[in-house]
């Protein structure tokens, strides 16, 4: 059987603890007590783990052997801000399909209230992370910024490879521009609902992107970051 997979609030040397409503739903709703074992995520590694204390605030854990764990997808998505309730599926998904970095972007033509919105939801973000990098099975978390205007977001960026899905574009495509990558560090831009601005455009030119289409249809914001990172997942 396999067994449940949780990442540590906190850890000190061969022990890791979880706080807060972690650990409240391990002691209340799952029945947790001391001797049982549960894959632990602590510092980055994946450990056995043997439950040594319970309760409603904290649950200690005794850290065992290493466990071989798989690294992350090498991809840096830029995301752009669009409605919530769609966004954070899509970040959901994202850490599912392994996405090493998730960088919230403020576009020209992000709505208004959801730019002055977004700041306040970036903790609600990372405990979707969490939650669904535990689900997954994955051993870390992928690293979620503070939302930032494209400008700023482009100077986040270190991967060689940089693909930006365009609507406008149509011979290119994602696969053919990932078949063409030096390195496997590749960072994918997906846009707002109704695309990139043509001086966004050319922004993302002047940082050496390159425009590649999903093909023929027009996909939502959440579906083409669902698409690409598949994509991505099956090539690098």
């Amino acid at each position: 059987m396999t067994r449940r997979r949780w990442i540590a609030d906190t850890s000190n040397g061969n022990t890791a603890s979880l706080t807060g409503d972690q650990a409240a739903h391990l002691a209340r709703v799952l029945r947790a007590e001391p001797g049982q074992i549960f894959d632990v995520v602590a510092n980055g590694f994946l450990h056995r783990a043997e439950i040594s204390t319970v309760s409603d605030r904290e649950v200690v854990f005794t850290l065992h052997e290493e466990l071989e764990a798989e690294a992350a997808l090498p991809v840096h998505l830029l995301l752009a801000v669009f409605k919530f309730d769609h966004l954070e599926w899509g970040i959901e998904k994202a850490t599912e399909l392994g996405a090493a970095r998730i960088t919230p972007v403020l576009a020209r033509r992000t709505e208004k209230h959801l730019a002055q919105a977004a700041a306040k939801r970036v903790e609600r973000w990372r405990r979707i992370v969490r939650e669904a990098a535990q689900q997954s099975r994955r051993s870390d978390m992928p690293q979620v910024d503070d939302p930032v205007a494209l400008k700023a977001a482009l100077l986040l960026v270190s991967a060689p490879t940089k693909i930006l899905l365009a609507e406008t574009e149509q011979q290119n495509t994602i696969a053919a521009a990932l078949a063409a990558r030096q390195e496997q560090d590749t960072a994918l831009a997906i846009g707002p609902e109704g695309g990139w601005t043509p001086e966004e455009m050319q922004l993302f030119a002047d940082h050496g992107w390159r425009p590649v289409t999903l093909g023929p249809r027009i996909l939502r914001a959440e579906t083409a970051a669902i698409a690409a990172l598949s994509i991505c997942s099956a090539l690098l």
